[in-house]
């Protein structure tokens, strides 16, 4: 019997780390930039070749992905293991109040807070308050700062969740990019869609321009986009209350799709113009909440919150008389299932086969409308709006205030 191998020793400055949980899933290129940032990527690639780096002693390449509890072997070099730390901000008693105030949903994985309008989620250009700027608040000195995972529209206000680890923060980031997560939006138009049930599907692309801060509909070179409308009630002819449900992410696209067919968002002056503002007593600022989400979580939980109106849209909706129990703010429509790639392909090639066609005849019918330009009609038909119920919402309670817009 053979006598047991001696192992070899380690070469002095050789390092072993352990995967914590918030690493999870990640690139193993991506946890040298998490943890080790001054490795560049050409020296983690060089290691791999030459089998210097190991996750539990095997050879591993940058692509892999590591688990939790897996031991990785680093070669010297480099700086020391650290993680890059975020100075953090010093905020004020109004900031930690406010932030408190805006807290619904509390939990192992995710904060959910319900974002008053006017407040920016991230900061910008002379933009120096914002959500991402009171994050800090909801996290102790040895916790990790929260991380926003999408976000809302300045002047939209509602439902917004927060991450609370670089893992959750992944895991919800592919929940809201498939798809799966269901977000519910209540919203004030002017005047009453034609049809009270409807699907608008309108591509939409940044505005020539406008500097990227406007959105339009753009058949032939937009992104799709598509959203789900009920009508829940109606003040005469005067305004709608109406459910909104997207089902793709694109920018302004509620609000861009709802002055496509006729109808903007009560406020909305940067794409409805005047016309979007009613006259009387009604606020003249935007009325358009992420009332509800459902979202599953990382251990298999279900997340479903409900932000309350801001009080601007709660004094407008009394005033027109509309009855918040007409509405539970669920789901429109179930989300189709997310599809694999090649049967995403599959979609593309057809959907611009069918757009080719649909165009030739949009072509010869050009002409009818002044400027030679067609408008997605509240009826919607056509590509723009695809398929509608036929129902007609039933005449509402309310009084007709402020009837049609100020001019």
């Amino acid at each position: 019997m053979s006598a047991p191998k001696t192992p070899q020793a380690e070469p002095q400055g050789v390092r072993q780390f352990t995967v914590d949980a918030d690493d999870e899933g990640v690139r193993l290129d991506r946890w040298f930039k998490r943890h080790l940032p001054k490795i560049g990527f050409g020296t983690v690639s060089r290691w791999a070749r030459t089998g210097q780096l190991r996750v539990d002693g095997k050879r591993a390449r940058p692509e892999d992905r590591v688990s939790e509890g897996q031991v990785l072997r680093v070669p010297p070099g480099g700086e020391e293991s650290t993680r890059k730390t975020r100075e953090r901000r010093e905020l004020t008693a109004e900031d930690k109040a406010q932030a408190e105030e805006m807290l619904i949903l509390r939990s192992k994985s995710a904060l959910v807070i319900n974002k008053p309008p006017g407040l920016a989620t991230q900061g910008g250009t002379k933009t120096t308050r914002h959500v991402d700027g009171l994050l800090d608040a909801y996290a102790d000195e040895d916790e990790a700062r929260p991380r926003l995972v999408h976000r809302l529209d300045k002047d939209t206000s509602g439902v917004l969740l927060v991450a609370r680890s670089a893992s959750s923060a992944a895991f919800y980031s592919k929940r809201f990019s498939g798809r799966s997560a269901k977000k519910i939006y209540w919203a004030l138009v002017v005047g009453v869609p034609e049809v009270s049930e409807g699907t608008i599907e309108a591509p939409l692309s940044k505005q020539p321009g406008s500097g990227g801060e406007k959105m339009h509909v753009d058949m032939e070179n937009g992104q799709p986009a598509k959203t789900i409308y009920r009508v829940v009630e109606r003040a005469g002819n005067a305004a709608a209350w109406v459910e909104l449900q997207p089902f793709t992410g694109r920018t302004h696209q509620l609000r861009v799709h709802m002055e496509a067919i006729g109808h903007p968002i009560v406020g909305d002056g940067k794409y409805g113009g005047q016309d979007a503002f009613l006259t009387g007593s009604v606020s003249r600022k935007m009325h358009l909440h992420a009332r509800r989400l459902i979202i599953d979580g990382p251990k298999g939980e279900k997340l479903d919150v409900t932000a309350d109106l801001p009080t601007h849209f709660a004094e407008s909706m009394d005033h027109l008389g509309f009855d918040l129990g007409l509405s539970e703010a669920g789901p429109v429509m179930e989300p189709p299932p997310e599809r694999s790639k090649a049967e995403k392909k599959q979609a593309a090639r057809q959907h611009a086969k069918q757009y080719r066609k649909a165009r030739r005849g949009e072509r010869r019918a050009r002409g009818s409308r002044p400027g030679g330009k067609e408008r997605p009609s509240g009826k919607a038909t056509g590509k723009a709006t695809g398929k509608a119920t036929s129902k007609r919402p039933a005449k509402g309670k309310g009084p007709t205030k402020g009837k049609g817009s100020t001019k």
